[in-house]
C-alpha cells in the first residue's frame, strides 16, 4: 500500500486502541492524530490534511456523519471511512450522502479494514458486506429515495439539535458555534416548528431516536 496518513476519530478509548493496533500492523500506514469527537475531527482534518479519516458515527459535540460533511466541504481531498456498529440502510445512506467513501462495521474481520482502506485510497467506495445487502435491497425497494424528517433539517439545525440533546445551554451552544444567542434561539424555534415538537424533552427524544446522540455504550 502507498503511504497513507490517517486521522482516527472515536470516543471509546478501548476501541480506539484496538483500531490503532490494527493500523500499526499495516505497512505504509501512519496515524497522524487521534480525536474523540466530531468537532475536533473537522479541526484536525483541516489543519493536518490527512489522506484518510476513520470516523465513528456516535460522538459527542458533532456526530460522525455531520463531521464527514464538514470535512468534505472544507478539505475535499480528504477521504472518510466510517467505522460504526450501526448496520441499518439509513445510516449507510446518510454517511454516503455526507461524502463518506466507505462504511465498515466495527465487528468486521481485521483483514477487511485493510481492504477497505486500500479500496478507498484507490478512489473506490467500500461498503461492508454486513450492510451492503441491506443497502441494495433498500434501494431496490425505493426506500433509499425516501426523505426522512432528519434529512429535512439543515446541517446547522442538526448540529444545534445534537448539542441541545447533550444538555448544552443556549449560551454554551452559541459559544461553541460562534454564533449569537438570538441565532440559537431562532434555530431552536425553527426546529420545533419543522418537527412539530413543542418542548426540549421532545427534541432530546427525537435526537436519541435518530442517533444524533449516543444512547448506548457500544455505538
Amino acid at each position: 500500500m502507498s503511504p497513507v496518513r490517517i486521522l482516527l476519530a472515536d470516543d471509546h478509548t478501548l476501541i480506539l486502541g484496538g483500531i490503532r493496533a490494527l493500523l500499526n500492523a499495516i505497512e505504509g500506514v501512519t496515524i497522524v492524530a487521534e480525536v474523540n469527537n466530531g468537532r475536533d475531527a473537522v479541526a484536525v482534518a483541516k489543519a493536518q490534511e490527512p489522506n484518510l479519516v476513520i470516523m465513528d458515527i456516535s460522538m459527542k459535540e458533532l456526530n460522525g456523519i455531520e463531521a464527514t460533511a464538514q470535512i468534505k466541504a472544507e478539505v475535499p481531498a480528504v477521504k472518510v471511512l466510517i467505522l460504526s456498529m450501526h448496520t441499518t440502510e439509513d445510516f449507510v445512506r446518510r454517511a454516503l450522502k455526507a461524502g463518506a467513501a466507505g462504511y465498515l462495521v466495527k465487528d468486521s474481520a481485521p483483514l477487511e479494514l485493510e481492504r477497505a482502506i486500500e479500496a478507498v485510497m484507490r478512489g473506490e467506495h467500500y461498503i461492508s458486506s454486513r450492510v451492503s445487502g441491506h443497502l441494495v435491497a433498500g434501494l431496490a425497494d425505493g426506500a433509499g429515495a425516501a426523505r426522512s424528517s432528519i434529512d429535512s433539517l439543515t446541517a446547522r439545525q442538526r448540529e444545534i439539535l445534537q448539542l441541545i440533546a447533550e444538555g448544552r445551554s443556549t449560551k454554551e451552544i452559541a459559544f461553541a458555534l460562534d454564533i449569537s444567542i438570538k441565532t440559537v434561539e431562532t434555530h431552536r424555534a425553527s426546529l420545533m416548528d419543522r418537527l412539530a415538537i413543542h418542548d426540549i424533552a421532545g427534541l432530546v427524544l427525537y435526537a436519541a431516536r435518530n442517533r444524533l446522540v449516543s444512547i448506548d455504550s457500544d455505538a
